[in-house]
């Protein structure tokens, strides 16, 4: 049951502006000449999208240190598409655009650093399975063939 006016992941601060790192990637990422298409452009397309990615998919674990885990992803790639900008700077691809995307960068650093700490502070899953992270048991298929 969703409450109106609440989203889950949606509603962080962190989630809308790695948005907007999303949306400045691609902005820029249609203005790279063509012989990009599979290098830079293919990168920092997924990079970005990998930021919102893993921001839901930890909002959506249970035990804190699994959340963090793919926190900790989200800020990787974040730094991955701050690298992506800084080279397109250098090629001379997006001249006197570094300054902006490198304010968005920081606003996204510390509301995602600021949510990593609030998370890591609530400990949720803590008393149930204490320090050690939360793994799925393992599943073993017989792939034989039966004779029928």
């Amino acid at each position: 049951m969703v409450v109106k006016g609440k989203r889950g992941f949606e509603d962080l601060d962190a989630y809308k502006l790695a948005l907007k790192v999303v949306q400045e990637a691609y902005r820029i990422s249609k203005s790279l000449p063509t012989d990009e298409k599979y290098n830079l452009i293919s990168q920092i397309r997924r990079a970005s999208v990998s930021i919102t990615l893993n921001i839901a998919e930890g909002y959506g674990r249970y035990h804190y240190l699994d959340s963090l885990r793919f926190y900790y992803i989200a800020r990787g790639s974040l730094e991955e598409v701050l690298s992506a900008f800084i080279v397109c700077n250098e090629l001379g691809y997006t001249k006197g655009k570094l300054e902006s995307q490198r304010q968005l960068y920081g606003n996204t650093i510390r509301a995602l650093n600021g949510y990593i700490r609030y998370v890591r502070n609530q400990k949720q899953g803590y008393k149930e399975y204490g320090e050690r992270a939360v793994k799925e048991e393992v599943t073993f298929y017989d792939a034989t063939p039966t004779d029928s």
